[in-house]
């Protein structure tokens, strides 16, 4: 296999050339998509591929050498002053729009949005063409089957809004199963789902189905036990409806607003229309979850033997999670035991969605679900670690693009702390300081707010790591040995930069994948090192969040 780059402003791509596709070259425009061991497409969008079918006479003889040459040129110093160099307004990928470039930017795709210095080079151009990536990624493992359905209900703490929509998602497998792990949300005041989802794994109970509802969170109602009873009503009347063994065997997640109870006699109206499941993409059950998110987050990977790692995610406000995101389902058909399950989920939850953040908020019913059909064996526990590692990452990225009023992500490297704790503290407190998110909406690079902020959180902590620090923007450095660098030429690079990583937050789908690139280096020499995530602060944060409820 031979994996190219980005040729200059031909932004083509030669993605694999091996002995299953002899006499065929795929050329992608532009380079979108993953390639699997095997040859086989892994990952989407696929803005727009061809399959070029060569004369006989061009076998693998040919067309190995051409990849070569395609990466070989890639490489090559010319083809970088070709890609530093480029004009937006000339440079053009063939046959669709003008290519956007920024002076700092490596482009790659997936996880370059956690790589310093890198750009992912993901683009939308329509909410039809997003969706249909999702779902070219979403089909299901084997051994899983969906179902959704709508509901409408009145509030009884809030009548007076009339009726409301609800979705109830319900993610089904063959056979009840012991390969379930899960995090939950650390916040003092779980919602019940959460507390029946801890006890479940806690008394290592077998889940063949896991429920989801919106609209209504299910934390601290005015009943009796908490809305525990609410919950596992939900849970055994499904079980009813799916012949399942019992409603122990089904594990619940809702999201919503907190603090109202569950319309149970409505919801338990509308499991009927779950009987019938289907074996169809994951998309739907991606919608299906969504409260404020403006568009469904899906990713998937391929493992070996043919088994695939598919999951969903939720969540767009209240985002500063502590052992989960707000709601992530994922599901796989590798078999692996349970205590590898719970080791690698917990290991990728902490580097992922443990290192995102949109308002600093932890929400009270985070839930991250890993669950297998077990049905393939042979997957090496080391490839599935990895494909959970990049699937996870992939996913918080997406939350913070997605994140109620986000116009920017901001991505924050740390290094040299004394350790990785410090690292992502020194992170958190950047993407979470409202002065420098409110410069980064208005494409200001008030570079005084970022290095504040870095100065509190170090002198809070009693650090001594201020000595010697370094802090850049787009690559630019902005702050070393104690004083700014900065002149008009800079200031109107940096301003750029911004500039280049802003979308339009009304949008239905990602723009593109871009980030502001910060990095921070700290004077003490530590090996800690950490990557966040997180977003900028624009007055559609605060419509959003005015309007919640209504």
């Amino acid at each position: 296999m031979f994996l190219g780059d980005v040729l200059g402003p031909f932004q083509f791509k030669v993605d694999t050339i091996d002995d299953n596709m002899e006499g065929t070259m795929i050329i992608l425009h532009p380079a979108h998509a993953a390639v699997s061991h095997r040859g086989a497409l892994a990952s989407a969008p696929l803005r727009a591929m061809r399959e070029v079918e060569l004369p006989s006479v061009f076998s693998r003889a040919v067309t190995a050498p051409m990849a070569l040459g395609a990466v070989a040129l890639s490489r090559s110093a010319g083809a970088r002053r070709m890609r530093r160099n480029r004009r937006p307004e000339v440079v053009k990928s063939f046959p669709r729009r003008a290519a956007r470039a920024h002076a700092t930017c490596a482009c790659r795709a997936s996880g370059a949005e956690w790589v310093a210095g890198e750009q992912d080079d993901r683009e939308f151009q329509s909410e039809e063409e997003y969706l249909k990536s999702l779902e070219l990624q979403g089909a299901l493992p084997g051994g899983f089957r969906l179902a959704s359905s709508s509901l409408k209900f009145v509030p009884q703490e809030a009548q007076e809004m009339g009726e409301l929509p609800m979705k109830l998602t319900v993610i089904c497998l063959e056979d009840p199963t012991d390969q379930v792990a899960a995090t939950f949300t650390q916040n003092a005041f779980p919602g019940a789902p959460v507390k029946l989802g801890r006890q479940r794994l806690r008394e290592k109970q077998k889940i063949q189905a896991l429920v989801v509802n919106n609209k209504i969170s299910n934390v601290s109602p005015p009943d009796a036990d908490g809305g525990i009873m609410a919950s596992q009503r939900i849970c055994d009347e499904l079980a009813k409806n799916l012949q399942l063994p019992s409603g122990n065997c089904v594990l619940p997640s809702s999201t919503g607003v907190i603090g109202w109870r569950l319309p149970v006699d409505e919801m338990v109206a509308a499991l009927p229309a779950l009987e019938d499941l289907s074996s169809s993409p994951a998309l739907e059950a991606a919608k299906g979850i969504m409260t404020t998110d403006r568009y469904p987050k899906l990713a998937a990977r391929e493992l070996a033997n043919g088994a695939r790692l598919v999951g969903i995610a939720k969540g767009a406000g209240m985002i500063e999670p502590n052992m989960a995101t707000m709601l992530c389902f994922l599901m796989t058909d590798a078999k692996l035991s349970p205590d590898e399950m719970q080791q690698f989920l917990s290991e990728a939850v902490s580097e992922s969605f443990n290192a995102i953040s949109v308002d600093g908020d932890e929400s009270t019913s985070d839930t991250t679900v890993l669950i297998s059909s077990g049905h393939i064996d042979g997957v090496p526990p080391s490839v599935f670690r990895q494909a959970l590692r990049e699937l996870c990452r992939d996913l918080a990225a997406q939350v913070v693009r997605n994140g109620e009023g986000t116009q920017h992500v901001i991505r924050v490297t740390v290094k040299g702390a004394e350790d990785q704790e410090m690292a992502k503290k020194v992170g958190k407190a950047v993407v979470n300081g409202p002065l420098f998110k409110s410069a980064v909406a208005g494409n200001d690079p008030n570079v005084g707010r970022l290095i504040g902020k870095v100065g509190q959180t170090l002198g809070a902590s009693g650090a001594v790591m201020a000595e010697g620090c370094v802090c850049k923007i787009g690559g630019e450095t902005i702050f070393e040995d104690g004083q700014f660098r900065l002149d008009t030429e800079k200031e109107r690079r940096l301003s750029g930069h911004l500039k280049f990583a802003a979308a339009n937050c009304d949008l239905p789908y990602p723009e593109h994948r871009r980030v502001v690139d910060v990095e921070v280096i700290l004077g003490g020499g530590g090996s800690g090192t950490a990557v966040v995530l997180g977003s900028d602060l624009t007055t559609e944060y605060v419509k959003i969040n005015a309007d919640y409820r209504s």
